[in-house]
């Protein structure tokens, strides 16, 4: 059986950043950024054995993008990001990318994008098990009446990273 890698077997190194919505763990492999949560999120791999390495380059400038985006800057598009999924994970990933500043989209957007319109729910778990929130951006998919749907990092994170980026929802009760 072929297992895809995870940040646990994968990550060379791990460091800290701290955002206005809590504490996160990055991580990175010799390809880039494969691990970035919250840390107290749903999905958090636990402890890595990647060594700490808080002046790392690469994390350096991944807390300079995640300033310029808590200063309603953007996303940035240059940082190289390596996460280790199934190749049908990083496809759903990677549309999540593509969804522009200030955008959205649903579920079965990105199913019908990726050319399997009935794998809505396939994609709402490789949505949930994204492994770097915020620059991938995961919060932005809401259900297809803009209804706002889970979030590995709570639903408070969420409707912050919304109102940012300037995104209209329906929130719930």
């Amino acid at each position: 059986m072929n297992m895809p890698h995870t940040p646990m077997n994968d990550a060379i190194c791990q460091a800290h950043v701290h955002t206005p919505l809590g504490p996160m763990m990055m991580a990175r492999n010799a390809q880039g950024l494969c691990g970035l949560w919250f840390d107290d999120q749903r999905h958090h791999p636990g402890t890595l054995a990647a060594p700490v390495h808080e002046d790392d380059e690469l994390f350096d400038q991944t807390r300079a993008a995640l300033g310029a985006y808590f200063k309603g800057q953007g996303l940035p598009r240059d940082l190289p990001m390596a996460p280790q999924g199934t190749e049908f994970q990083r496809a759903v990933w990677q549309a999540l990318r593509s969804i522009p500043d200030g955008g959205h989209c649903s579920y079965g957007q990105i199913a019908n994008h990726l050319g399997r319109p009935n794998a809505q729910r396939a994609v709402g778990v490789a949505v949930g098990r994204n492994p770097i929130s915020i620059l991938i951006p995961c919060h932005r998919v809401l259900g297809q009446t803009l209804a706002l749907t889970g979030y590995d990092g709570g639903l408070p994170r969420k409707r912050f990273l919304l109102q940012l980026e300037g995104v209209r929802y329906k929130d719930t009760p």
